[in-house]
C-alpha cells in the first residue's frame, strides 16, 4: 500500500472520486450538460467519456428540469446517478424535481421508495462570472427536509464525500465552490473515507469561534493566523454538512470560546448564518459572553467587476475585524 501523501487539486480529487465510483459500481453513471466530450464546465469530468463511454458519461440537453428529473427516475429504478448541474443558479430550473420529487418521495411512500441520487453543482463567487453564475444558494436547499446538503471545503473532503453520498439511500446535494477547484493539498493515503454527518474542527482556539464552510474556510484559517498575531486565539469549525447541521459541534466550540463569528458566503437574510444564530439563541444563549456576529455577502446580485465582486463577498479582513470587535470591544 502506498503510504506517501499525494498532492492534488480539489478538481482532481472530485474527478478521482467520480472515477472510483464508476469503477466500483456498474449502476453508477454521470449525466449533465457538457460532462462528456467537453469534460465539464470546470473540467471535473475530463477524460471520463474516453474511459467509460457514452452509456455511463451522458451529455444532456440544456434542460435542468428534464435531466435532473431523469436522474431521480433512474435512482428510483435502482441505479446510482451522479447528476452535474453547471452552477447552482441554474438548479432553480430543477427546483421542482429536487424539492417536490427527490426530497419527498421516500416520505410520501412511507419509505417504500428510496431516491439515492447525488446532485453535484458549482457554487459561489470570486471568479468574475457575474450574477447568474456566482451565487451561493446552498442555504436554500438546507431548508428542505428530505435532502442532505454537503459542502466540501478541503481536497480530502472533495476526494471522499462522494462515496459516502452515493451510499446514502436519500438524495444528497454536493456544493463545490468554484474558487476551490484550483486549490491544492496533500491527500493522506491512509484516509479512505470521511463521514458526512459531522462538522470538523480545523483549528483549536480559546477566544472566539469562527463557524464556516466551503470557500470561507481558507479565509477563516487565514483570519485565524492574523488574529493569532494580535494575541487572539480562534477556534475554526468547518460545518461540512449544512443539512442536517451538526449544531452540537458549534455549541461545543462556543462553550470553549464564548464568542462566535459565523462566516457564510450566502446573503445574510434567511441564511445558514441566520439558522445557526437562532439555534445558539435557543440552545446556548448562556454560553455567549457577547452577541453573535455574522460576516456574509452583501445583499446584492454578485457583481462582475473584480473590485465590486471582492467587496460583495466575505473577505479575511472582514472576519478579522468582526472577531477583534468581539474579543476587544473597547
Amino acid at each position: 500500500m502506498n503510504t506517501t501523501p499525494m498532492k492534488m487539486t480539489y478538481r482532481e480529487a472530485c474527478r478521482q472520486a467520480i472515477r472510483e465510483a464508476l469503477l466500483s459500481d456498474p449502476r453508477c453513471f454521470v449525466m449533465g450538460e457538457d460532462v462528456g466530450k467537453y469534460g465539464g464546465c470546470y473540467a471535473v469530468t475530463k477524460g471520463l467519456l474516453e474511459e467509460f463511454g457514452p452509456d455511463r458519461i451522458r451529455d444532456t440537453p440544456l434542460a435542468e428540469n428534464g435531466f435532473v428529473g431523469a436522474g431521480i427516475g433512474a435512482a428510483l429504478t435502482g441505479l446510482r446517478p451522479i447528476v452535474e448541474i453547471m452552477t447552482c443558479n441554474f438548479s432553480m430550473l430543477a427546483l421542482d424535481q429536487i424539492m417536490n420529487n427527490a426530497a419527498t418521495l421516500s416520505h410520501m411512500s412511507g419509505g417504500q421508495f428510496a431516491v439515492p441520487v447525488v446532485i453535484r453543482m458549482a457554487t459561489g463567487g470570486g471568479r468574475q462570472l457575474a450574477a447568474q453564475h456566482s451565487h451561493s444558494l446552498e442555504g436554500w436547499y438546507a431548508h428542505i427536509p428530505g435532502l442532505k446538503v454537503l459542502a466540501p471545503a478541503t481536497v480530502e473532503d472533495a476526494r471522499h464525500m462522494l462515496a459516502a453520498a452515493l451510499a446514502d439511500p436519500n438524495p444528497v446535494l454536493l456544493f463545490e465552490h468554484v474558487v476551490l477547484y484550483n486549490a491544492e493539498d496533500e491527500i493522506d493515503p491512509a484516509v479512505t473515507a470521511v463521514d458526512i454527518a459531522h462538522a470538523r474542527r480545523r483549528r483549536a482556539g480559546s477566544d472566539v469561534s469562527l463557524i464556516t464552510y466551503g470557500n470561507s474556510l481558507p479565509k477563516c484559517l487565514a483570519a485565524a493566523d492574523a488574529l493569532a498575531g494580535e494575541g487572539i486565539s480562534a477556534d475554526v469549525i468547518d460545518l461540512r454538512v449544512l443539512r442536517p447541521l451538526d449544531i452540537a459541534a458549534v455549541i461545543e466550540s462556543v462553550a470553549r470560546t464564548h464568542r462566535c463569528v459565523i462566516v457564510d458566503e450566502g446573503w445574510k437574510s434567511g441564511s445558514i448564518s441566520a439558522e445557526i444564530s437562532a439555534r445558539l439563541a435557543e440552545d446556548a444563549l448562556h454560553e455567549l459572553d457577547a452577541p453573535v456576529r455574522r460576516v456574509c455577502s452583501r445583499e446584492v446580485p454578485v457583481p462582475y467587476a473584480a473590485q465590486m465582486e471582492e467587496a460583495s463577498l466575505p473577505q479575511v479582513s472582514d472576519i478579522v475585524a468582526a472577531a477583534r470587535g468581539l474579543v476587544n470591544p473597547g
